[in-house]
């Protein structure tokens, strides 16, 4: 697979359940090199009935990368060198809300970032350029998630606000009574700043937030705890599988994919004069903005 690849190529970041999937064929991991730094960890290329798809664990197999030092550039930029046109982010969050109990998926469609200690985007000093992240998830790639679950028989919120925080401790109290009165419904560490770089990369991005949790502001649940996670991850890892297997045919047949807006988010973003862009981040930028950089 390569960057110049017309066909649909589905890209999935998560842990290592999700892609222990059985029927992947052609299995292969890859290393790629990319100007922003090392990715997470190598990436499992294959494909699921005919379906080309790229598998990245976000910590890195074993889970050795906690959420403030994932490399979340390299990881959308590696992603983007292999081709892969749909993310799919399959992320462990906690529940904000009381119907929203663990071993749901929620399909979120907004977010609230309150990470401060990530690299944001690819643009900077010498290529300037602003997206919009007014809705920051791929609606044709919801619908297809959607559909999906409810033919696994998994269950479901369809929309959702996802509180990013910084991590790694769990919030506090006070923390979690706050993003309560701000109507945010899950809360997890990960899917920022991936969300902001997949549209700068113009790749359609989804989420499916598992909830394993009701953080710690629900008076008849326990703390968070490390083991009660794991243990609900656990037991949504073969609902994923299953997830994943259900919507790779759904975008191998959707004929709309190639139409889609996210597929064009740099038509108007960068803002900085030809004659005036810097040549070693043009460079860079190869990858994630070729498409604009080399007709302007």
């Amino acid at each position: 697979m390569s960057s110049n690849d017309t066909r649909q190529v589905l890209g999935i970041i998560g842990g290592s359940g999700v892609y222990d999937i059985d029927g992947l064929a052609g299995k292969r991991w890859e290393k790629v090199s990319s100007p922003f730094g090392e990715p997470s960890d190598e990436l499992l290329c294959g494909e699921l009935d005919g379906q080309p798809m790229v598998f990245l664990p976000r910590h890195g197999r074993g889970h050795r990368i906690p959420p403030s030092e994932i490399n979340f550039r390299a990881n959308i930029d590696a992603l983007k060198r292999l081709g892969v046109t749909d993310v799919i982010s399959v992320s462990a969050v906690g529940s904000l809300r009381e119907h929203l109990h663990p071993g749901m998926f929620v399909i979120v469609d907004q977010f609230i970032d309150r990470t401060f200690a990530r690299s944001k985007s690819f643009f900077g000093t010498g290529v300037v350029a602003h997206v919009s992240m007014a809705h920051p998830v791929c609606s044709r790639l919801g619908d297809h998630l959607e559909a999906a679950m409810r033919e696994a028989a998994i269950d479901l919120a369809r929309g959702g606000t996802y509180l990013v925080m910084e991590g790694p401790q769990f919030s506090s109290l006070a923390e979690s009574e706050l993003y309560r009165t701000w109507n945010c419904d899950v809360i997890g560490m990960t899917n920022m700043p991936e969300a902001k770089l997949a549209r700068e990369a113009e790749m359609c991005y989804a989420t499916v937030a598992m909830v394993t949790d009701y953080d710690c502001w629900h008076p008849n649940h326990d703390d968070v705890t490390v083991q009660a996670i794991i243990k609900v991850l656990l037991a949504n890892a073969e609902k994923a599988r299953s997830l994943v297997k259900k919507v790779a045919p759904r975008l191998k047949h959707d004929a709309a994919a190639a139409g889609c807006s996210c597929r064009r988010a740099l038509e108007h973003a960068l803002i900085t004069a030809p004659g005036a862009r810097d040549a070693q981040r043009v460079r860079w930028l190869d990858a994630v903005a070729g498409r604009v950089l080399n007709t302007k």
